[in-house]
């Protein structure tokens, strides 16, 4: 999917202003905010909103959410104002397109990837894919990679790659896959929802150096 120019990057489950401010003193394209019940790096409302006031305008906010009501999808609209909505569960292309933002649907490779893949045509409103290692069912942010060899070649449309991605194994992965843009959560933090300057700038480094 790549044209030559480096992959998009962006950092995703931040939960601490100071991590946001380093995002985007490194350059990152996006800012992921998690607000799926299960995830270890959920934000509150008050709290994703205050977050997002720190995000400057050309970069990216990105809201993901997980088989949650609409109303609560709803919610973190009127609350964040993010820019995309990121789809992590069973979500019907009709649900995905109800909210008034473009949205990024994630497709679990971490169990049948051929399965996975004859998805796609399922989301036709779907302004990109991201395509995760986690099984289906499962939340994303674990670490778990995938065959990156597994994804095809061409698609009718920008994809991200997420996963298992560190400083150490991304400018790998953007070489076998030529992704649109790579998405890191575990791989750069000390602990869940608490990313590490040091991992941070490692990866923006592996990616330019592409």
């Amino acid at each position: 999917m790549s044209d030559g120019a480096p992959a998009h990057i962006k950092f995703c489950g931040l939960t601490r202003a100071q991590d946001v401010d380093a995002a985007i003193a490194l350059g990152v394209d996006c800012i992921g905010l998690v607000f799926a019940p299960r995830s270890s790096r959920r934000l509150g409302l008050e709290a994703g909103h205050a977050l997002r006031t720190r995000v400057p305008a050309h970069v990216r906010v990105v809201a993901l959410v997980m088989d949650q009501p609409a109303a609560d999808v709803a919610a973190v609209v009127d609350a964040v104002a993010p820019d995309i909505l990121q789809f992590h569960g069973a979500e019907d292309d009709a649900f995905c397109r109800g909210f008034g933002r473009p949205y990024w649907k994630a497709i679990a490779m971490g169990g049948d990837p051929a399965a996975a893949l004859a998805s796609l045509p399922a989301y036709p409103g779907a302004a990109a894919f991201l395509f995760d290692g986690h099984a289906a069912g499962e939340p994303g942010g674990g670490g778990l990679a995938f065959d990156w060899r597994s994804l095809p070649r061409a698609l009718d449309r920008p994809f991200w790659l997420a996963g298992g991605l560190d400083g150490d194994n991304v400018a790998r992965a953007v070489a076998i896959a030529a992704p649109t843009g790579v998405d890191v959560s575990s791989g750069i933090e000390s602990g869940p929802g608490i990313k590490d300057a040091a991992r941070m700038r490692a990866f923006v480094e592996a990616v330019r150096r592409v």
